[in-house]
């Protein structure tokens, strides 16, 4: 049996926001679309009983945790060997601050790879993006230690900044080649666009993204387009360049195989709304599928451009 919305598109992952709490205050965070303030954190045991039913019923095998900041999370693991018997894939987004010391037992608790976020190799501009001191080199040792840890292949998500770090991009491939010196394939980079939906007045910062594509095309060996969000993906001297392009992407929506699931216990049917949340109350299998099979009649199937300030 397969979990279907009302237009066709199959959930194949499930992304679980562990905690609404960060020791980063980045500049452009939407906090997963989640409403403010961190009230009650969803239980291990939850988490794992959702995943459990939905791979048992849905045959939704893979799961992806973020934020806020997972790492935070004191039970993160015991959430990992809870689920790692039912799940193909399993992955984490993390600012990398917490990595280095706790990559080997991730990896050992059964996470698969990880996505880490470095918006600029320069610690001043890093600094200014996150609002935080001190915490650049623990990023670029989490990477280090996730490649060790066989975490791989990391997505390495920059997102760009007009003004700010849109003169990075050559540079970070050229970090992103050196870490793949260290293990073949060990690292994709992952540039991202700004989503000023909740902020628009970070739109000051949205860079020129069909300039930023233009310029990869012309040093491209290759180029693929995914099916996710239309994602395209440009090999540069060896290095993949994956494009995560939001904005009155008019596909952005069509193929969204996700279902997510708030720090809270909510599922949420789509990215940026969070008024058709349904909270998930117990964990009972006849419970939990009754939940999923309602979020699929609260799923939209489109954006709106970016002037309506709103993306369904």
């Amino acid at each position: 049996m397969q979990l279907v919305d009302a237009y066709g598109r199959v959930i194949r992952s499930l992304r679980f926001s562990l905690t609404s709490k960060c020791n980063l205050n980045c500049i452009y965070c939407h906090a997963e679309g989640e409403c403010g303030g961190c009230g009650r954190e969803i239980s291990a045991e939850r988490i794992i009983a959702i995943a459990r039913t939905a791979s048992r019923y849905y045959n939704i095998r893979r799961v992806k945790f973020s934020g806020g900041e997972p790492l935070m999370r004191e039970d993160l693991t015991v959430i990992l060997r809870g689920i790692k018997e039912f799940e193909d894939d399993v992955s984490l987004t993390t600012n990398g601050t917490l990595l280095s010391e706790q990559a080997d037992e991730l990896a050992k608790s059964g996470l698969d790879r990880v996505n880490i976020s470095l918006d600029s190799l320069i610690e001043k501009r890093y600094n200014a993006i996150t609002r935080s001191r001190n915490n650049h080199k623990r990023v670029i040792e989490g990477i280090y230690a996730a490649i060790d840890a066989g975490l791989t292949p990391i997505k390495l998500n920059m997102v760009v900044l007009s003004g700010i770090n849109d003169d990075e991009i050559d540079d970070m491939i050229e970090f992103v080649r050196g870490c793949n010196a260290r293990e073949e394939g060990a690292v994709i980079l992952q540039l991202i666009e700004l989503i000023p939906y909740f902020n628009p007045a970070l739109s000051v910062y949205m860079p020129d993204f069909v300039s930023i594509e233009r310029k990869l095309m012309a040093k491209a060996s290759a180029v693929k387009t995914m099916q996710l969000q239309r994602r395209r993906r440009y090999y540069v001297d060896g290095v993949e360049v994956e494009v995560v392009h939001p904005i009155d992407n008019t596909e952005f929506c069509k193929n969204c195989s996700r279902l997510r699931i708030t720090s809270r216990g909510e599922i949420k049917p789509c990215l940026l709304r969070n008024d058709n949340l349904i909270p998930v109350e117990r964990e009972d299998e006849e419970h939990i599928i009754s939940r999923l099979e309602m979020a699929m009649k609260y799923r939209a199937p489109y954006f709106r451009r970016m002037q309506d300030r709103r993306i369904y």
